[in-house]
């Protein structure tokens, strides 16, 4: 990890890594639940991924715009969404973010310029371009951030976003999560060695591979990002290359006790050593920026949150029967 100890305090660098372990935290409490039943809604766990949402989102402002994909706790949680509306949402219960109606997959917090994610793939993309072309033409500063994963590079809809956003130059950051598989589908099986953001770059758009697992790397190539897109050089195309410590959807694709996950453990095993969470631990402490003392009691304190969000959603009511359609729309 890169030292950049003279540009950041320790205060901004203990916010960091309290965001990372809250998102951790937040899915590790999910566990249990999902594999007793409590949890019905399918969720799929963005752990070791946490470092991609919080140095990105970092570099935004309030009012800049992101948008998600079935794997958005993470983005939600660090744009600054409330903690105990998405455990609300992932329990179906009226106070969560989408009132109960969205489950795991589909989070929004408008007020903090989350504005939704979505489990298909690629859904959300064409959505970020039009939130960036009417930003664009209102003149309002926003950036906006469109979060996918590398298996929404075999869809159709993004190349054509690529390119219309590359024609408006249009301030918008399409931020690939590359964790090298597509559900079970390892990438090297569905597309050729190109890398991703050499293919975003043949629209001529600046496009960079980031190690997505080094916090401070995001961190930097998104606030390069941001200043582009605020100066009018957008778009930008980031590869985040990184890695989900979990199954595809579930806490290990565990199906009947059935281990289902066709990645080789030692593959697992290698990535784990390089889990975002620890390795920035490791920098703080090297560089005597953030003691041990310090992120015992911001992991305590994170956990103890997370208890009460979880008190406060069990505690919440269920959608009501008769407001089945309150939220749908002819």
């Amino acid at each position: 990890m890169q030292s950049m100890k003279s540009e950041f305090t320790a205060e901004f660098l203990s916010d960091l890594y309290r965001q990372m372990v809250t998102i951790r935290f937040f899915e590790e409490s999910l566990v249990a639940p999902i594999l007793n039943s409590e949890i019905r809604t399918p969720c799929h766990l963005s752990c070791g991924q946490e470092a991609i949402a919080v140095g990105l989102c970092s570099g935004l402002s309030r009012d800049d715009y992101v948008f998600g994909s079935h794997r958005s706790h993470g983005h939600y949680l660090a744009k600054g969404g409330d903690l105990r509306a998405m455990m609300a949402e992932i329990y179906c219960k009226a106070t969560g973010c989408s009132r109960g109606r969205g489950g795991s997959m589909h989070v929004i917090d408008q007020d903090v310029g989350m504005m939704g994610s979505a489990p298909i793939v690629a859904g959300t993309v064409s959505l970020a371009v039009g939130a960036a072309l009417a930003a664009q033409i209102r003149q309002d500063g926003r950036v906006v951030v469109s979060f996918f994963g590398d298996g929404a590079c075999g869809e159709g809809v993004l190349y054509e976003s690529l390119n219309f956003a590359a024609l408006k130059r249009l301030p918008v950051i399409f931020a690939c999560e590359n964790n090298l598989y597509s559900t079970h589908l390892p990438i090297r099986e569905c597309r050729v060695s190109q890398p991703i953001y050499m293919t975003a770059a043949s629209f001529g758009i600046e496009s960079h591979q980031v190690d997505g697992n080094d916090l401070l790397q995001v961190l930097g190539a998104g606030r390069n990002a941001v200043e582009a897109c605020r100066k009018g050089n957008g778009p930008v195309f980031l590869e985040l290359m990184t890695y989900r410590l979990r199954g595809h959807v579930g806490p290990d694709d565990a199906i009947q006790g059935t281990h289902q996950d066709i990645r080789p453990q030692h593959e697992i095993e290698a990535w784990r050593k390089r889990d975002p969470i620890t390795c920035f631990e490791r920098y703080l402490l090297a560089g005597q920026l953030v003691d041990e003392h310090t992120m015992a009691s911001i992991r305590a304190d994170v956990a103890a949150g997370i208890g009460k969000a979880r008190d406060y959603a069990m505690e919440s009511p269920s959608p009501r029967r008769e407001e089945l359609l309150r939220y749908v729309f002819a």
